[in-house]
């Protein structure tokens, strides 16, 4: 996986490389799933949920330009995956999934494997994690409609890196957002960013 898929498509960060190495990708997809669990390609995991492929999660590592001192946000935790090689890649995570059942079923499983420096937390991961903020990084499994939500980029610390998916028009491309400044890196298909609406004073809800 790392030679053939990682490395000979332009994956050149030694420490992602051996991240994704070291981690066991078929201990995060469901049993039925494990001899296709180093494929190419993405795999269902359950509540309409996916894991992506290596090649997304090592480019999405990649563009955070990690050097193993960084406090990182993942809005999406899904499998539990990314963020076990983002733990590899700097000194903590706190990752945020929707989905009680996904996000109890990470937990369980990266802390039985030993992945002591991520915190996972149930929420809407557009909000981020404010009581945990500034963030060197913020990565997004989840596509955004225009642009990234607005208390992620507030949440990012002076030069740190948002990497994104964003939809504009029917163009959907990762991004990398860094001091203001927006790369579309390639092509990609996630599944949409969900937002909570805000809740007003009077209990009532109002779309962010």
């Amino acid at each position: 996986m790392v030679e053939r898929q990682l490395r000979r498509r332009g994956i050149e960060d030694e420490r992602v490389l051996r991240a994704m190495g070291e981690v066991p990708r078929h201990l995060f997809v469901p049993p039925r799933s494990r001899r296709q669990a180093y494929r190419d390609g993405a795999l269902r995991i359950g509540e309409g949920q996916t894991i992506s492929q290596p090649w997304i999660v090592a480019a999405m590592t990649a563009l955070l330009e990690l050097d193993g001192d960084e406090l990182v946000l993942e809005v999406g935790t899904g499998s539990g995956y990314g963020a076990a090689v983002l733990s590899r890649c700097a000194r903590a995570v706190v990752t945020v999934e929707r989905r009680p059942s996904l996000a109890e079923r990470a937990r369980t499983l990266l802390a039985e494997l030993g992945y002591r420096n991520v915190e996972v937390r149930v929420g809407d991961g557009s909000r981020g994690a404010p009581d945990r903020a500034p963030f060197d990084g913020i990565s997004v499994t989840a596509t955004a409609r225009g642009e990234p939500p607005r208390a992620l980029f507030d949440q990012l610390a002076p030069g740190g890196i948002l990497v994104c998916p964003v939809k504009r028009g029917g163009d959907e491309r990762l991004t990398r957002f860094r001091d203001g400044q927006a790369e579309a890196i390639c092509p990609v298909r996630f599944v949409p960013l969900v937002e909570d609406p805000l809740e007003d004073s009077d209990g009532g809800g109002a779309d962010e």
